[in-house]
């Protein structure tokens, strides 16, 4: 995996000579038409494409720094991590891919506004701020296509937060990975708002990458998973050009559900909801009978993300008091 992986970088990164300290910045992103399956796990290749939107304001501000004759020191909201920690042993493995010699280490300073491992994909951010960083600490000079390459070998999300605004991520067909990056969808759309209702915000049962794998290997109905992700995503990107709220809603929720419907009729069962997020769920229903137009989507985790129009802001912080709301395009 790790000579696969390298073999991979080297044809992107001009070098590993660190020049500086090195700061990168990247944002939180949700996807509208969900990543859920690889079709090359070294490579961190998807079986589908996908499409989402970053959220300002939200996400993870990453420093690194070279240090000769030093091992690796990881640190997460100012809090060393301890060395055999997930956390710390996933980045590290991760920098192995870009290390100038043995003899030596990273310090890594990560900061997330978001809570870590929770289905809030703080991982997304996490690595597309560090391939960020690593840029401007070995002064590369990639293009943030080149750069979304890198961050999906981390996480494959982190491909998609490299951008602002709404991106999409091709799955791309070339076995060895190349063609497999996201990219900015120029549209903006002023009035659409994002509202997270965080159910519970602690550490996942099953991280993403594990719980993907097995619905992959053990699930029956995976096989129509992949076909309907990309008429999906067609839906959704022409609604997004069209600005056509009520399909981009309709295709979002139904595509979340479709993929946590894979992961329940997997062998032995995956399931994120909690009973407040099935609450949640009958709530927004109800609310849409009731005339407001509003639509959820999920991630791997119990928490909702809601969509819908500015014009509804009002009558969904009255049903939801503790959501917070982000305007991902300021007008």
């Amino acid at each position: 995996m790790k000579n696969t992986q390298r073999n991979f970088v080297d044809h992107i990164i001009p070098h590993r000579i660190p020049k500086q300290k090195g700061v990168g910045k990247a944002p939180v992103n949700i996807a509208l038409s969900k990543y859920w399956g690889k079709r090359n796990v070294d490579l961190n290749l998807p079986t589908n494409s996908s499409l989402s939107i970053s959220l300002p304001g939200l996400g993870t501000e990453t420093q690194i720094e070279w240090i000769e004759n030093q091992s690796d020191q990881i640190y997460l909201n100012e809090t060393k991590m301890a060395f055999d920690s997930s956390f710390a042993q996933r980045i590290r493995i991760f920098l192995d891919l870009f290390r100038p010699s043995p003899k030596g280490g990273f310090i890594v300073n990560t900061v997330n506004s978001v809570p870590t491992a929770a289905g809030l994909a703080s991982s997304a951010s996490g690595y597309a701020a560090l391939v960020l960083a690593l840029n401007d600490c070995f002064q590369w000079g990639l293009p943030l296509k080149r750069l979304s390459l890198l961050a999906r070998l981390g996480s494959g999300s982190a491909s998609r937060s490299l951008y602002e605004g709404f991106a999409l991520w091709h799955k791309g067909q070339l076995d060895n990975g190349m063609d497999s990056y996201a990219e900015k969808i120029d549209q903006a759309w002023p009035e659409l708002c994002i509202g997270l209702l965080e159910i519970d915000i602690s550490t996942k049962p099953i991280s993403s990458t594990k719980g993907m794998q097995n619905t992959v290997n053990h699930c029956e109905l995976y096989q129509a998973w992949p076909d309907k992700a990309e008429a999906d995503l067609q839906k959704i990107h022409r609604a997004i050009q069209d600005k056509n709220f009520q399909q981009l809603g309709q295709t979002a929720e139904n595509n979340a559900l479709a993929m946590h419907a894979t992961m329940i009729a997997t062998w032995p069962p995956i399931l994120y909801w909690q009973p407040e997020s099935v609450a949640a769920m009958h709530k927004i229903w109800q609310l849409r009978n009731d005339g407001c137009n509003v639509y959820f989507t999920m991630d791997a985790g119990p928490n909702l993300k809601l969509l819908f129009l500015k014009q509804d802001a009002t009558v969904i912080q009255t049903h939801f008091p503790s959501i917070k709301i982000i305007q991902p395009f300021p007008q």
